[in-house]
């Protein structure tokens, strides 16, 4: 992961941006010359992407913030000399004052879904996290004191209200895309994307090329399922691309990359155009299916990376590893990826419960659609949308130990309801349990209507499990961003109105919209989506002598967590019914990532950005 740091000081006020980019001096200036307060400031930045870590100093106050999508997130604790210190990963924090970890906080980690507000339960005693969407006010001392007061929350970001048309929204959305994917890799030479044939990362693949980079690498892994259509879709989108470029090429006064035509863009010379596609080197490399390792392959290699908090993703940290390291090999200096797609497109049914409110009629239209795409009954379906239960209540009863819900459950509450695993200990179940219940007497939710609330609670855990990825990047070398995950982009998507925005009869309606123009019809056509489930189940068979192994001596078990002996007897039972009702996927992680906090220090590959409460400096800040 690249950071660079941007600032600027004009008298006692001070800025500061960390992101992928560096602004010039005078776009800094523009925000921050003419900003009387923090709000002043924050309208300022809005016109920006929403990429940034921002540290501020305005008008005698310090705050500092990450972002809305969750994307960059701030933590902070209590130094016994420095007083409050704050940083981007919280293992910094708990190095420097001696946090322990926190068995409540690992406890809950081993669920496949962690609700708003218990996402943000920290995995060490004392380290605290700023939600997505609040800052940090650091207070100075006051004078003839030698301490400052404690920092305090504030809330910076309110979602937009759902007005726009669906056309003006693609329109916003496309415009955003663009801004984000050129804050990443404008400029550079040499880039990558994965390319699966989804519409996610097509439309990404695209976007990225119209930055007009001089190769432009596309990386694929091909299915072991011989019904999937990923890779029959991705080699048309390379196909159309290298159609593009020949057609641009070859347009009446089309201008050369390095000379001086004015059709086409010219990073090295005087053209006046884009330049995506004229003249790029298009590359892409399919790799084989029996190369992708499945899923809980070399779980020692977890070992590499400290994210901040167990991720579900884990298990397939050896699949990334091996799409990463091939984007590396090609010399490119970013990768991008379409991480975020389905939390802001596909749209989850839950908002069907804000569309009930103000119209019914075509809620229920859109809702029987899916109901009988999703094979819901009617009566249950009618009582889920009738329900009007509290947030806190649906929290307090979040987790049960009672069976998985069967697939024809309607979802349409504040959230997915979970079981307890078997192989959980009756100490882990009364330490989930309990947080839940605590959290549920002071719980509100994200946003007063469950859809919006639930649709922004996805994008967050989404953008909490692409940590994995970056941090797998930066263990390579390579830095990998996430495009839909600035905070333009779920702006833009939550601005549209909710009946244009999803529909049980359009796949991804508004992203397509958006794309309209950049990715050619053809491929926008597209209205399925491939899944991996078999690679898991079949990576449990064939990695089942290093689960035995993972659960021989198991840190989570020493913590008094799970069952060792019972996970003994699933890894030797990788078909198991208990497996397919239950994913292991989370617990496996746990395992790993509590294995890889004990060893942490020192960590030759650890990057992060700290802040303490001192001054903003005038010419660096530490990375």
């Amino acid at each position: 992961m690249v950071r660079k740091v941007s600032h600027l000081r004009r008298g006692d006020d001070a800025l500061v941006l960390i992101g992928p980019d560096r602004l010039p001096e005078a776009v800094l200036a523009g925000l921050l010359e003419g900003a009387r307060d923090r709000a002043g400031l924050e309208r300022r930045l809005a016109r920006l992407p929403g990429l940034h870590h921002v540290v501020a100093r305005l008008s005698g106050e310090t705050w500092i913030r990450g972002t809305a999508s969750g994307l960059r997130r701030i933590y902070h604790a209590r130094h016994p000399e420095a007083g409050t210190i704050a940083s981007d990963r919280p293992a910094v924090l708990a190095r420097l004052t001696g946090a322990p970890v926190d068995d409540g906080a690992l406890a809950l980690r081993m669920l496949d879904f962690l609700p708003h507000p218990l996402s943000r339960r920290v995995l060490w005693q004392g380290v605290n996290e700023t939600g997505a969407g609040y800052g940090l006010a650091l207070p100075a001392a006051a004078p003839g004191t030698a301490t400052a007061p404690g920092p305090r929350e504030y809330r910076w970001w309110e979602p937009p209200p759902p007005e726009l048309s669906l056309a003006e929204g693609a329109r916003r959305l496309g415009d955003a895309v663009a801004a984000s994917v050129r804050a990443h890799v404008g400029g550079l030479d040499r880039i990558s994307c994965e390319l699966s044939g989804g519409m996610d990362s097509t439309a990404l693949t695209f976007a990225a090329r119209a930055t007009g980079p001089a190769t432009l690498s596309l990386l694929t892994v091909a299915a072991r399922d011989r019904y999937s259509e990923d890779e029959t879709w991705a080699r048309r989108a390379v196909e159309a691309a290298r159609k593009g470029a020949s057609a641009a090429e070859a347009a009446p006064g089309n201008g050369n990359r390095n000379g001086n035509g004015n059709g086409g863009g010219n990073r090295n010379g005087n053209g006046n155009g884009n330049g995506g596609g004229n003249g790029d080197a298009l590359a892409h490399h399919v790799i084989p299916a029996d190369h992708a390792p499945y899923f809980y392959a070399d779980l020692a290699s977890t070992a590499a990376e400290l994210n901040d908090e167990p991720l579900p993703v884990a298990p397939g940290r050896a699949r990334a590893h091996l799409l990463l390291s091939r984007a590396h090999a090609t010399g490119s200096r970013y990768h991008l990826t379409g991480y975020g797609g389905d939390e802001l497109f596909l749209g989850l049914p839950h908002a069907y419960q804000d569309l009930f409110h103000g119209n019914p009629l075509t809620a229920w239209n859109h809702l029987s659609g899916l109901r009988h795409q999703l094979g819901w009954p009617l009566l249950p379906t009618l009582k889920a949308l009738l329900d009007r239960s509290a947030f806190p209540r649906w929290l307090a009863g979040a987790v049960t130990t009672e069976p998985q819900p069967v697939t024809r459950t309607p979802l349409l509450s504040w959230g997915v309801r979970q079981s307890l695993r078997p192989w959980f200990t009756d100490h882990a179940n009364a330490l989930i349990t309990e947080e839940f219940r605590a959290a549920a007497e002071h719980a509100e939710p994200i946003d007063p209507w469950r859809g919006r609330h639930v649709d922004i609670d996805a994008v967050r855990m989404g953008a909490r499990h692409f940590q994995a990825m970056e941090d797998i990047g930066m263990t390579i070398g390579l830095p990998v961003a996430a495009p839909f995950y600035d905070d333009r982009v779920l702006e833009a998507t939550l601005a549209v109105r909710l009946e244009e925005r999803i529909s049980p009869w359009r796949y991804k309606p508004l992203l397509v919209e958006a794309m309209r123009g950049v990715v050619p019809d053809a491929l926008l056509a597209r209205t399925t989506k491939d899944h991996m489930s078999s690679d898991e189940h079949q990576g449990l068979r064939e990695h089942a002598p290093e689960l035995a192994e993972l659960w021989t001596g198991s840190r989570l078990a020493e913590h008094g967590l799970v069952d060792a002996r019972h996970l003994l007897r699933l890894a030797a039972e990788p078909f198991s019914p208990v497996l397919v009702e239950h994913s292991i996927s989370s617990t496996v992680a746990g395992e790993t990532w509590l294995r890889t906090a004990e060893n942490a220090w020192p960590t030759p590959h650890s990057t992060t950005t700290s802040i303490s409460t001192t001054p903003v400096p005038t010419s660096e800040a530490s990375l």
